[in-house]
């Protein structure tokens, strides 16, 4: 989807698997979110973060340009490193922070067993599983559809299956064919093709970054339904957890629809199909509300499509502490 923003996928993993980033081009410029996080980007981060609501991590949260260097931080801990020095081999470079590697196909049979990566002795590093399915453009779901935003698309709470369920076509009907909802995040032989990914959060101020203003895993895979140079029309799914401890939050910003889920719960909505959008939660201020309690582990489910195009962008912000390397979760037949 177009967007007018600067925006990326990063997610800090912080102790465990964290998720964070920040956008544009590599550059020293600081902007201030509600006086707390300082993130920069290109020289219009400012004026776009100057809206961007609270991260509500105050004074923690600082995140570097790709190759500059943070001495000691209060998230994490520890000095960032060089990106992209320490890419991990196979992975390809995203074009601000972090990468991704294109794993196996996922056939409808495979998905319907659940898949747990195992986790490592010293954690998962900063490498999460996720999946991601390719649609073709079809001018009901895919390309063709209104633009504009689409709130409580979803329930508010997620499905036992651990997938969102469709509620209603919103004032902007973004959505031609409700029926194709459950499809989204299914593998359905003729509909979608399904492949592992594996995203990988470059070091960023004692977070971790994945950042792409072009977000494209799928160029040259799956239906090759390629629009201006580039494969759009896909959807991605992560499923992990994390241990609330305090003092956590989660920004993202991105196109088309998101959907984070905490603990089975709602926690942004940025259903639509638009240009970057952006959201954050204060897990603090919310935790009673989304059922939490220091100590605890909790799930947490985020999803994201790429309904339209001609841009891609995927970002996040986050000091939460996962402690699993993701799931590909059991997909149960309509």
């Amino acid at each position: 989807m177009q967007s007018t923003q600067f925006s990326v996928f990063a997610i800090a993993l912080s102790a465990g698997v964290s998720i964070a980033g920040c956008s544009g081009s590599p550059s020293t410029n600081q902007a201030t979110i509600s006086g707390a996080a300082s993130v920069p980007g290109s020289a219009g981060a400012a004026s776009e973060l100057g809206n961007a609501g609270s991260v509500a991590q105050a004074g923690a949260l600082m995140l570097l340009g790709p190759g500059e260097m943070a001495g000691d931080t209060s998230v994490g801990g520890s000095a960032s490193v060089p990106y992209p020095d320490t890419l991990p081999d196979g992975f390809t470079a995203a074009n601000i922070f972090g990468g991704y590697r294109v794993g196996d196909a996922i056939t409808a049979t495979s998905g319907l067993a659940p898949e747990i990566p195992d986790t490592p002795a010293d954690g998962c590093g900063t490498t999460i599983l996720a999946v991601i399915r390719d649609f073709k453009a079809d001018g009901q779901n895919f390309e063709g559809v209104d633009i504009g935003d689409d709130k409580n698309m979803v329930l508010p709470t997620l499905g036992a299956d651990r997938k969102p369920v469709f509620a209603a076509v919103g004032p902007t009907p973004t959505v031609k064919d409700p029926a194709q909802f459950a499809d989204w995040y299914r593998t359905v032989d003729g509909v979608n093709k399904a492949y592992k990914l594996e995203l990988w959060f470059g070091p960023n101020g004692g977070a971790s970054s994945f950042q792409s203003t072009d977000f494209f895993p799928l160029d040259g895979k799956g239906w090759q339904d390629e629009v201006f140079g580039h494969n759009f029309f896909f959807t991605t799914e992560i499923h992990t957890q994390f241990k609330y401890e305090g003092g956590e939050s989660f920004k993202f910003t991105g196109d088309d629809d998101v959907w984070v889920f905490i603990n089975s719960k709602l926690a942004i909505d940025l259903g639509g199909v638009h240009p970057a959008a952006e959201a954050s939660i204060d897990i603090d201020a919310r935790a009673s509300e989304l059922g939490l309690k220091k100590g605890k582990v909790y799930p947490f489910d985020m999803f994201q499509n790429e309904r339209h195009t001609n841009q891609s962008n995927f970002r996040a912000d986050t000091n939460l502490n996962f402690v699993d390397c993701g799931t590909v979760v059991a997909e149960i037949p309509k």
